[in-house]
């Protein structure tokens, strides 16, 4: 049986786009060097799946950035404020993922959303009313030649036109409708000089057909789909989709003239009774998404057969697939030096997968393939009893009661107690959590995890970079603190590795978004929390002002998002034991003295189910209430915070003040602050912090900018609810910026309450 890749990690082994990336922004190399280690990565990437075995290899699949923004910019759309900067064609590119601030001129970056349901972040494309929509470079086929040049025949990719009509931000008074037309000269152009190049495949990505579909989406995948494939001519077409099912199209796609269909067998509930009820078509090849591209655990071979027997058993052509792009993934185990083999044993990174792809689509072609080496061997595998059940766990969960997730009195009454206890006027200014890790910083992390240096000399260097932080932070004028999060890695890892349950890698990077990546932790077993975490820290900074200091904590939701979870407890049963674990830290931090908690949820929409049917019951329902679990036990005096990053949250408001927390700060200035008309529509209780600046991005925002953007906020929050804070976390920011931004921001504030 043929197999496919719908698409490859690009970061390298060991992250060496982003080294070079960085390197370039740095003007350390020159672009020349930046493009050269590109093309070596390629090169690498299609060489790994061509040694494999794969049949059906990706090619355009490599990006500096994000393929949206790819996509966007082969389209020639490029907002004017860009073009206007006159900067090289790699430059302007990433003046649109990044923002510039230079002689050319000052513009912010464009807007990041999370792909879908996954911790992916794609740039969105901003479409004025005077945009022409055309193709615009060569970048699809300038790869598709390279990997042809090394003798492999690859599939290129690209992001649909439906998709991209939905992911695209319309500026000015015209909307999708409008660009229809544009949009399918440009891809007819695609499609042309892909038989002019003599490409027998090409995949296009329409992961938008999995969410809920209107009539009228129906008729604008109609109105794209029936005017460009008959201009496909020579080309086969791969309609990929991923992240679900096509329940609400799925007919539809039958009688099209695709040549090939991807569909997701893993999370696309529907896909096997779509199949059943409507069978598929004889004319096409069925692209089976049975090896997964989001979690890292092995496949089980007997289970991915009999999917596959049954399919056979319909005749139908199928091609085993991965169920998405393998990018979110981490690239190989070969790495991890420091997990046992017990461990190691039960995990598939994007390397691993291939050779699961090769080893399913042997043993499908075998008839008895039960009596082959590689299926028994998975089978006996998977007879094995896992360690990792933790009784006290298990029994404290099952004596959680309906009050424990309520929090009394109600929100109403004890927010101005605790503007009170805590001195706040109106506009408190603070920060969402972390300072600059500077390079001392991770050079002392890193003495302490090799063993050159003492625990406490570890300790003592952290405790005098907080000192440091809370005098820089009193300097500026902030109201509320924090302690700098100088000892921590990552805010998941970092509580990952002080709860029982947890397994960490070495070189399990896989991309957040451009150059930055994550090593999301692995949850093993049932989650505890084996002692405190972080009161010491946060203890001591409290101690060196009087003014109020944030307890930084992430919340169980975004722990469980943003590690690779369990695949044999329910997600539910997952979240509320990681809950558990968080509210013994938030009652531990108050009964020594922190009177200001927050808990980050940074993922809270993250796996929100893509069709709203499934929100509540399959979602939100134990969210939300895991969310509760963790702070109902505290005073009325003590005021709970939480954290959202990049997202859509305009859709779940009620279930965001459902949180019962007392302040929300969120993302909002990429975002022309749209989300406030939806909490002013919905009555939000929540006292918020629209994020005033981008740090994201490097450049400084001016105090007249910052003024601006609270003025607006004004119009729509009532002043007494109104907080004053960046959008996110300054880990990854120069001390130089942070100290001029939050300068800036401060003095805003005084402005604003003058």
């Amino acid at each position: 049986m043929k197999t496919s890749v719908i698409g490859y990690p690009r970061i390298g082994i060991l992250r060496e786009l982003k080294f070079a990336s960085e390197k370039y922004f740095r003007s350390e190399i020159g672009a020349e060097e930046l493009l050269q280690t590109a093309k070596e990565l390629r090169k690498t990437h299609w060489l790994t799946q061509k040694n494999a075995g794969i049949d059906y290899i990706s090619s355009n699949d490599f990006s500096h950035y994000d393929l949206v923004l790819d996509t966007a910019v082969m389209l020639g759309i490029i907002p004017k404020r860009y073009q206007e900067l006159q900067l090289s064609e790699l430059d302007t590119y990433f003046a649109m993922a990044r923002g510039y601030q230079g002689d050319s001129g000052d513009v912010k970056a464009l807007a990041m959303k999370k792909w879908f349901n996954t911790n992916y972040h794609y740039i969105v494309p901003e479409v004025e009313d005077d945009t022409k929509i055309r193709l615009s470079n060569d970048k699809l086929w300038k790869e598709y030649e390279q990997a042809g040049a090394l003798g492999i025949e690859t599939k290129p990719v690209v992001i649909g036109a439906y998709t991209m009509l939905k992911l695209c931000r319309y500026t000015g008074v015209k909307n999708e409708t409008n660009f229809i037309e544009d949009m399918v000269a440009a891809y007819k152009a695609l499609l042309d000089r892909c038989q002019k190049e003599a490409i027998n495949w090409i995949q296009i990505e329409e992961p938008a057909l999995v969410q809920d579909m209107t009539k009228e989406d129906i008729e604008v995948f109609h109105a794209v789909y029936d005017a460009l494939l008959p201009y496909k001519k020579d080309v086969h077409i791969l309609l990929q989709t991923y992240f679900g099912d096509v329940r609400d199209i799925y007919e539809d796609l039958l009688a099209m003239p695709f040549d090939g269909i991807g569909l997701d067998f893993l999370e696309g509930k529907e896909t096997v009774a779509l199949i059943e009820k409507y069978g598929f078509a004889k004319d096409k090849i069925l692209f089976a998404g049975l090896v997964n591209g989001k979690n890292i655990w092995k496949n089980h071979y007997d289970k991915t057969l009999q999917v596959l027997e049954g399919l056979r058993q319909k005749e139908i052509q199928v091609v085993l697939s991965t169920s998405c792009s393998l990018l979110h993934v981490p690239y190989t185990l070969e790495n991890e030096e420091k997990l046992a083999k017990e461990y190691l044993d039960h995990f598939a990174f994007a390397k691993e997968k291939l050779t699961e792809l090769q080893e399913i689509g042997t043993l499908a072609e075998v008839k008895n393939y039960q009596d082959e080496e590689a299926y028994r061997k998975n089978q006996k595998f998977f007879t094995r009893k896992r360690d990792c059940d933790h009784d006290e766990v298990k029994e404290r969960l099952s004596k959680v009661t309906k009050k424990d997730y309520v929090r009394v009195p109600k929100r109403s009454s004890r927010q101005q107690l605790q503007k009170e206890v805590l001195g706040l006027g109106d506009f408190p200014t603070t920060t969402i959590g972390s300072f600059p890790q500077t390079k001392d910083v991770k050079a002392n992390r890193s003495a302490y995890r090799r063993g050159e240096i003492t625990r406490q000399e570890y300790v003592d260097f952290n405790k005098k970079k907080i000192a440091d932080c809370v005098k820089w932070q009193e300097d500026i004028g902030l109201d509320v603190l924090v302690h700098g999060e100088y000892e921590r890695n990552d805010m998941v890892e970092y509580f990952g590795e002080a709860l029982g349950g947890f397994l960490f890698t070495q070189k399990a990077w896989v991309q957040s978004y451009g150059t930055r990546c994550v090593k999301p932790p692995i949850i093993w077993g049932d989650v505890y929390r084996k002692s405190p975490i972080t009161v010491e820290w946060s203890v001591y900074a409290q101690s060196l002002t009087k003014k109020p200091m944030k307890g930084m904590l992430t919340g169980p939701v975004t722990i469980l998002n943003w590690s690779f979870p369990r695949e044999d407890i329910s997600i539910k049963e997952s979240i509320s034991q990681i809950a558990l674990a968080i509210r013994d830290e938030v009652l531990d931090l108050e009964e020594n003295g922190i009177r200001v908690i927050q808990i980050d949820e940074a993922a809270l929409r993250e796996k929100l189910p893509l069709r709203k049917s499934d929100w509540y019951r399959e979602y939100l329902d134990f969210a939300i209430p895991a969310f509760r679990l963790t702070h109902s036990g505290v005073k009325p005096e003590t005021q709970i915070h939480t954290h959202m990053c990049y997202s859509e949250f305009t859709d779940i408001i009620p279930a965001i003040d459902d949180m019962d927390a007392d302040v929300i700060t969120f993302e909002a200035s990429r975002s022309d602050l749209l989300i406030l008309d939806s909490l002013r529509e919905n009555h939000f209780e929540t006292e918020v912090g629209p994020g005033v600046y981008d740090i994201h991005s490097p450049r400084v925002p001016s105090v007249k900018e910052i003024v601006k953007a609270v003025r607006i906020m004004l119009q729509k929050i009532e002043k007494e609810k109104l907080w004053i804070n960046p959008d996110c976390g300054l880990k990854t920011r120069g001390v130089a910026e942070t100290d001029a931004s939050l300068r800036n921001m401060v003095q805003a504030a005084k402005e604003i309450r003058s």
